[in-house]
């Protein structure tokens, strides 16, 4: 019952009414705005306004602003980070211990945040704020990211008014995989005509809180900001790419030595702060004598040959052109807001979400995506794409070795909650209403769970009891806003523990216990027999001298601690799986386990999770099309996109099917003869045969059919051992949505000339013709 103190008669001309229990609600008079900028992947040692030599200058303007956070700390990956930063919460305890792709049907790791730890913009929402999200979304279950799912984890039924970005961890940054709100859209404009993402999120964020500040001056707004950068792919154009030219030929090694003196000078890390070596844990083996992973070892710079040290060199100045680039973007945004007399009034939080990649392994990639397919890039390889790396013909990663240069002075990177190079990130807090601290530096500890709490304590919030009916549980987090006024003041934060993909940490009043294990996808397991290590932060912020030895009551005191504080926040099971055990679990997709998929024109793409997934295995593609003039053209079907995937398509006349192979190898088949108006079966068959000799790459042979006729044949066609892509692999029919798969044609080279029924994908192993004979019956049925 809603608590009306109206009066209620026969007649309404006698009622007196009252609005309270129904108007929407309001918020304070004068309450601020809260802008998150949440970057990813960005080691604390990337930007100069935290020593790096990447030039920010909008991230320095919010630093002259306000203050810097040197031990600010995150999760060591995406999702959980985001997760824990707009709950208030540790990652485990609501549900995300790890990125969405590999949730689990657990507690701490079901990829689901339960309503009853609501987001701040649920809260907010409830408050009288309006409240939109652009960029990175990374926070709904791989299965439940389709049109044919529930939207109770989408953005829109999480607080958030608006919604425009990526569901998923990464995208292309030139053709990014774009929701509006509750439904998939193309991006506005085509590389060609000067689209990057980033600026696509400055102008959708401007046009968001404009839409809002035009209806309602002064009603404040929560802005949850997340560009890509600098996430793999590193896409940006040449000429901010060039910016940076001969600025890394120093390599990474020097890189850190540089880095480290000017974070001294800035006072972000203690004086006598040391580097670890570039490879801390080579010697290290499991339980079980497995070796410490190659992926996550660094190549020193000496140890390179010219044309080497020119390609890594490359590939940092990429980064570091995409870095600086989002940079200028989100300056759009501050300057509007200055411009509008909104940026005094406005909290601006800007995180990195984890420390810098090291998925781009030892030699980096033009294909980031090789790495998840169990491939390691050659130099040759990324060599024949040097003049071309950002651009949209390539997929690229730098190497690790940049990762472990742009966490100085830290050891290791994402994925690892062991060590500060995976948690240990930059943050900024501005407020200048509200915050009288001008360029200054804090030293306290600080964990990404104890942001919103921060916040509700900036803005004069008592978290609610109940969020749109829910019982909340308390907030995990403990607020500094004290810290940000006061650089001596105590936020009451003891303790924090850490777990991610098999790695373990916690810290304790200045003392940090972790173990050493190689992260997922390493497969070690074997968790009660880890070695671990003690360092006291206060002094070595680098974690170089292990006092295991000389204080083992602590070590003991700390690694009880561990599992006092897992029991508490839900932090078991541990999960190291290797790329096989992940990809082989049970996951509730909609599409269960079916071995027939029937795909139709004029859908929306059905995005990976939902689609047919290959992996390697034998299929048959069937298209039910009429013909109806010679000169027809078009997609057919397509599954990924340029850097992995396949398409039926016809062309010049004639039927033409292309696999290709990660981006390397266009391998065609064509019919010799031109198609005959009517109505036609097209279809390509793959037989898998085993695998290529010394290797995990599935090989077999390929047929075309038209109708009943071979009309070409591959014996030696080689697939994809996983998916043809991480973001953008979709399956769409009549069109090909997002980046072309083949160069030979230009996206979305729309079918003409004809009509398509539909199209199956049969993966039961069935022989091609006993498939297509049912599909032709339907045909027939028609």
């Amino acid at each position: 019952m809603v608590d009306f103190t109206g009066k209620i008669s026969l007649d309404i001309r006698d009622s007196e009414p009252d609005w309270g229990p129904f108007a929407a609600p309001t918020a304070p008079e004068g309450a601020p705005n809260v802008l998150y900028v949440v970057w990813d992947d960005t080691g604390i040692a990337t930007w100069d306004c935290f020593g790096g030599l990447v030039d920010m200058p909008t991230m320095s303007r919010i630093a002259e602003r306000g203050v810097r956070l040197s031990q600010f700390h995150t999760t060591a990956l995406c999702s959980p980070t985001r997760a824990s930063l707009l709950t208030g919460r540790n990652a485990t305890s609501v549900g995300m211990a790890t990125i969405e792709e590999f949730t689990d049907g657990f507690p701490n790791c079901s990829g689901r945040i339960p309503f009853e730890t609501a987001m701040l913009s649920e809260v907010l929402a409830e408050q009288g704020w309006s409240t939109f999200c652009v960029g990175k979304w990374h926070l709904t279950p791989l299965e439940e990211s389709n049109l044919a799912a529930t939207r109770r984890h989408w953005p829109t039924q999480r607080g958030f008014d608006r919604f425009y970005g990526f569901m998923g961890g990464e995208t292309n940054q030139w053709y990014p995989d774009l929701v509006y709100d509750n439904h998939p859209v193309a991006p506005p404009a085509t590389p060609e005509d000067g689209y990057h993402l980033s600026k696509d999120i400055a102008d959708k964020t401007i046009e968001f809180i404009r839409d809002a500040q035009t209806i309602a001056p002064g009603k404040p707004w929560f802005g949850y900001v997340c560009p890509g950068a600098g996430h793999a792919p590193h896409h940006v154009f040449t000429e901010w790419a060039d910016r940076y030219a001969g600025r890394f030929d120093m390599g990474y090694e020097l890189y850190r030595e540089v880095v480290l003196e000017n974070q001294k000078k800035l006072g972000l890390v203690p004086p006598d702060t040391d580097l670890s070596e570039v490879n801390p844990y080579a010697g290290v083996t499991s339980a079980d004598g497995q070796p410490w992973p190659f992926l996550d070892m660094v190549r020193p710079w000496d140890s390179l040959d010219d044309s080497e040290k020119r390609l890594f060199a490359r590939m940092a100045e990429v980064f570091a052109g995409f870095q600086s680039y989002t940079d200028a973007q989100i300056g759009r945004i501050l300057d509007y807001l200055e411009e509008s007399g909104q940026l005094d009034n406005t909290i601006v939080v800007v995180i990195s979400d984890n420390g810098a990649s090291g998925e781009g392994g030892p030699n980096g990639s033009p294909n980031e995506n090789k790495f998840f397919n169990g491939y390691i890039d050659s130099v040759e390889e990324a060599m024949k794409l040097f003049d071309e790396l950002g651009s949209p013909e390539t997929y690229n990663h730098y190497p690790v070795g940049w990762a472990m240069a742009f966490n100085t002075p830290y050891k290791l990177y994402k994925r690892y909650a062991s060590h500060e190079g995976g948690i240990a990130d930059p943050a900024i807090v501005s407020w200048p209403k509200g915050i009288p601290a001008r360029g200054e530096v804090r030293d306290t500890y600080v964990n990404v769970c104890d942001v919103t709490p921060t916040v509700y304590d900036l803005i004069g919030i008592e978290p609610p009891a109940t969020v749109r009916g829910v019982a909340q549980r308390p907030l995990e987090g403990v607020s500094f806003k004290a810290a940000l006024t006061d650089p001596a003041a105590e936020t009451g934060k003891g303790t924090q523990f850490y777990t991610m993909l098999g790695t373990r940490g916690i810290w304790h009043r200045g003392w940090f216990a972790n173990t050493v294990h190689a992260a997922t996808p390493s497969g070690w397991s074997h968790f009660d027999e880890d070695r671990w290590e003690l360092y006291n932060l206060a002094e070595d912020r680098s974690q170089c001298h292990d006092l295991a030895a000389e204080y083992p009551d602590k070590l003991e005191e700390l690694k009880a601690m561990w599992f006092a504080e897992a029991d508490k926040y839900a932090g078991l099971p541990l999960a190291d799986l290797n790329i096989l055990e992940m990809t082989t679990r049970e996951r509730p997709y909609l599409a269960g386990d079916r071995t027939n998929y029937t795909y139709y024109p004029h859908t929306a793409e059905v995005p990976l999770g939902a689609c047919v997934d290959l992996r390697g295995r034998s299929f048959s593609v069937l298209a039910r099309v009429t013909v109806d003039a010679a000169d027809a053209e078009g997609v057919l079907f397509k599954q990924g996109a340029r850097h992995g995937g396949h398409a039926l398509f016809v062309q010049g006349g004639r039927l033409h099917y292309v696999y290709n192979f990660l981006g390397e190898r266009e391998q065609w088949l064509s019919s010799p003869d031109p198609i005959p108006v009517g109505d036609h079966i097209f279809g390509v068959r793959f037989d898998r045969t085993g695998t290529v000799e010394g290797s995990h790459t599935p090989l077999g042979k390929a047929s075309l059919y038209i109708d009943d006729a071979v009309v070409a044949t591959l014996p030696d066609m080689v697939a994809q051992p996983g998916a043809f892509a991480l973001a953008g692999g979709g399956v769409s029919v009549g069109r090909n949505t997002g980046q072309a798969v083949s160069s030979a044609y230009r996206a979305p080279f729309t079918f003409t000339g004809g009509t398509i029924a539909d199209v199956s994908v049969d993966i039961s192993g069935e022989p091609y013709l006993d498939v297509k004979m049912s599909l032709a019956a339907a045909f027939s049925r028609d």
